[in-house]
């Protein structure tokens, strides 16, 4: 098959979906008067209709002769875009039919009397609910060949998401005391609380095995993403639980960092006294 560009085609969608939602919006705004303003008016909305349904047939030749068919879903967007062929035909089959039944001023055949201006009127009135009835058929075909337009193009964007290879992720470097501090917290029951320090509320941690997690150390692990907490209950009354993600199990996999090692002091040199001048 031939090779397709999911991007162009999910853009030529998109440009379709704009077209059909312009066209539905100049139906359904249109003011006319029955008889020769109507066909002036109604002519090229119904062109512009026949250019839309060859577009999108293209779009659907475009994609069911290519590679995308083999793609997961296809087939339901193939089965929609020719449903877009389908409603765009239609719209421009109910905005023939409303030339069809729009009343034509011209002389009669010869030996039949000219239409009077009563007559007139009640042709066009009578007209005027056949015209609304087709003008607001074909607007509303418009409107759904555009929705069909843009799932296309979305599941063409979905798709080109999914065949990006996956990025390796990686997991950033831990000190010892937070890798300490992870380790405790994925045995279980670790609790986020707040507590009453005079008077004032603490936000704590505490972990099951009594290991001393600082609230800095805990936000680093947070902000990496490799604990999470269930924000589902008050932070009193027991607390939120804390859970070790995969993320966090990944870097546990890991060998714990070494402890940074203290920098051993060096005692200052004593000062030299200068040698006393011999009197």
């Amino acid at each position: 098959m031939p090779p397709l560009n999911p991007a162009e085609q999910e853009q030529h969608l998109r440009d379709l979906a704009t077209e059909f939602g312009a066209l539905d919006t100049r139906i359904r705004d249109l003011s006319y008067t029955p008889g020769s303003d109507a066909l002036r008016q109604i002519s090229p909305l119904l062109v512009k209709s026949q250019e839309l349904t060859a577009a999108a047939l293209v779009r659907l030749s475009a994609l069911g002769g290519s590679a995308f068919t083999d793609t997961a879903g296809s087939r339901a967007s193939l089965e929609c875009l020719a449903s877009v062929v389908v409603a765009s035909t239609m719209a421009t089959n109910d905005l023939a039919n409303a030339l069809d039944v729009n009343p034509y001023e011209g002389a009669p055949f010869p030996g039949h009397p000219a239409d009077d201006e009563a007559v007139r009127t009640a042709r066009h009135t009578e007209a005027l609910p056949e015209l609304a009835i087709h003008l607001t058929n074909a607007a509303y075909h418009c409107d759904m060949s555009a929705v069909g337009c843009d799932y296309v193009a979305r599941h063409l964007a979905t798709a080109q998401e999914q065949s990006k290879p996956a990025q390796p992720v990686t997991v950033p470097e831990l000190t010892a005391a937070q890798y300490d501090a992870l380790k405790a917290l994925s045995l279980g029951e670790g609790r986020l609380y707040e507590s009453s320090q005079r008077g004032l509320g603490v936000t704590r941690v505490a972990a099951s095995d009594g290991t001393r997690v600082s609230i800095t150390t805990f936000g680093v692990l947070a902000k990496h993403g490799f604990v999470a907490v269930d924000t589902s209950t008050p932070l009193f009354h027991g607390g939120q639980a804390i859970t070790v993600t995969g993320q966090g199990q990944q870097a546990l996999d890991k060998e714990r960092p070494a402890a940074a090692r203290a920098a051993t002091p060096v005692a200052a040199p004593k000062p030299v006294s200068a040698p006393r001048a011999h009197r």
